[in-house]
């Protein structure tokens, strides 16, 4: 219908999204690239349907690039069809083991480590915990303190970074009767080198909330869509997200950006450069 007075059928419509896609796959391949060589990028995953199965949503992303994978794996084979190797920046993720591998540098989310402390709260009154929680609490709170600091650099708090390391240290090492301390202070252990890594690199947050935030529209989108019916549409999905929501992080109005590009590529043959 419209001023074309065409019958825009829904597979019709499913043929054009594909057709999109291809064309502006250089833009995609281009943006996994940028993600792998930045200095710092976030990473997060989610539930997504595949023809009524579930497969999982990646995302990894900065403040100017946004890249979606669709894998039907949430573990190392969908990591290493994205990094391939070790990624050589700062790897910013939740606590999910499946990243291990792929950071060279990582911060884990602080955020989640406070939610957890929360979360067993309800459960245990314990004084043992409690006396645990308080001090974990006090740790990650003075190093979150002194990053906000006006004056912060690395080598102008060398010694107050230190101190912290050394606190958290004491802290995962202490004998707990408390399962929940023990199991908490095993995490530590494990994680020593990751939980402060934004003090060292200023430009990292110790949070994971812009993966969250880049991975929320996903999610919105799934409960309307339900998922995918194949693996070609996941494909096209991917691409078509990534573009988008990279140029509206970029400053750019995604859909007179990608309409322009089109008429280069039918007048020329050529895809423009994907905007700066």
């Amino acid at each position: 219908g419209g001023q074309f007075h065409t019958h825009l059928s829904a597979g019709g419509l499913v043929a054009a999204w594909q057709r999109l896609a291809e064309v502006l796959e250089p833009w995609y391949v281009q943006l996994a690239q940028e993600a792998k060589g930045s200095a710092y990028l976030h990473a997060d995953e989610t539930g997504w349907r595949m023809n009524g199965v579930t497969w999982w949503l990646w995302c990894f992303a900065n403040h100017t690039t946004c890249y979606y994978l669709i894998d039907r794996s949430r573990g190392s084979p969908a990591l290493e069809r994205f990094f391939a190797e070790a990624f050589d920046g700062v790897l910013v993720t939740d606590f999910w083991p499946a990243y291990n591998a792929f950071a060279t540098e990582r911060q884990c989310c602080l955020v989640h480590l406070l939610r957890e402390l929360e979360k067993v709260d309800q459960d245990n009154h314990s004084p043992a915990w409690q006396a645990f929680a308080k001090m974990l609490r006090r740790l990650v709170r003075d190093g979150i303190r002194l990053r906000k600091r006006p004056d912060f650099s690395p080598e102008t708090y060398r010694s107050r970074i230190l101190r912290i390391d050394r606190r958290l240290m004491e802290l995962a090492r202490g004998p707990y009767a408390d399962a929940d301390a023990a199991r908490l202070a095993a995490r530590l252990l494990k994680h020593a080198d990751e939980l402060f890594t934004f003090l060292d690199h200023p430009e990292v947050t110790f949070d994971n909330n812009l993966a969250e935030r880049m991975i929320r529209p996903a999610v919105i989108l799934r409960k309307i869509s339900q998922g995918n019916r194949s693996e070609k549409a996941a494909a096209v999905q991917a691409v078509l997200m990534s573009i988008y929501r990279t140029l509206k992080l970029r400053g750019h109005d995604p859909l007179a950006t990608i309409t322009s590009a089109l008429r280069t590529h039918l007048s020329t043959g050529q895809l423009p450069p994907l905007p700066a």
